[in-house]
């Protein structure tokens, strides 16, 4: 064009007016809503046993084991919250070996940051990770002198802001030391109980969540020992003792072993 006009849009030229509605992007916020409607809210976790089925379930671990124990050895408060954050990727009885000795003569915080991290660390050295779980305890110990004048709290949240203290340590010392119904998940009680449908989860937190609800309260001190001991020998991972399970009956799980 003469003069470097520009050129007016397509339709806009000779006076034409262009009616066509613009193409415009959805609002992002609509988008959300609309697939927050399609989506279906998740499902509350529960048990796959009825209350009655629960019932029988630890009424019978009950009967074959009156006074269920942990097996990682103590001798107070402290040295069982020592153990338990040694047996993290431990069993209870490479722990057991090396703490006897060691609790033999250390056996409060004090005593502890008095031994010194490198000879903890000559102590425990048959554990797994045993740098970091000697760095944990040496750490852990100051805080209990420093903050709770050498005793072990028992308070949950206090507990957990220990170096090397979950919630599954925290649980142990509580339901253990101190006789609070609390139950802690291990490898074998996560196992159990997605095994047998009492507290099916994708995590442990999941299943000790589940688990408070559903455990009967007359049963929950014991709970966390009586699941434990059975997933260590009755409902053991590779091949589980069916035949001579006391709860084979209401359990859900579907591949049973089958008697010889």
């Amino acid at each position: 064009m003469a003069g470097g006009e520009p050129e007016a849009p397509r339709g806009a030229q000779d006076g034409a007016v262009d009616l066509r509605r613009p193409k415009t992007a959805r609002p992002a916020v609509a988008v959300a809503k609309k697939a927050a409607a399609r989506r279906k809210p998740a499902k509350a976790a529960r048990s796959r046993l009825t209350r009655a089925e629960i019932e029988t379930l630890f009424t019978r671990l009950a009967e074959k084991l009156p006074e269920p124990k942990g097996e990682l050895e103590f001798v107070n408060p402290y040295t069982l919250l020592v153990a338990v954050v040694l047996s993290a990727q431990s069993t209870d009885v490479g722990v057991n070996k090396a703490t006897r000795p060691l609790f033999a003569k250390v056996d409060t915080p004090q005593k502890m940051l008095k031994l010194g991290e490198a000879k903890l660390i000559e102590a425990i050295r048959s554990l797994g990770f045993f740098n970091m779980k000697a760095k944990n305890v040496m750490a852990l110990s100051r805080i209990l002198v420093e903050e709770h004048g050498g005793a072990v709290p028992r308070d949950r949240e206090a507990l957990e802001r220990l170096p090397g203290v979950g919630r599954k340590t925290a649980s142990v010392v509580l339901n253990t030391a101190f006789g609070v119904p609390a139950i802690a998940v291990d490898t074998h009680i996560f196992r159990v109980s997605n095994r047998t449908g009492l507290g099916p989860g994708a995590t442990a937190d999941e299943v000790a969540d589940l688990l408070e609800k559903v455990v009967p309260d007359r049963f929950k001190l014991h709970a966390h020992h009586w699941l434990i001991l059975h997933g260590r020998y009755v409902c053991v991972a590779r091949k589980p003792k069916c035949p001579e399970c006391v709860i084979a009956d209401v359990c859900r799980f579907k591949e049973k072993t089958k008697a010889a």
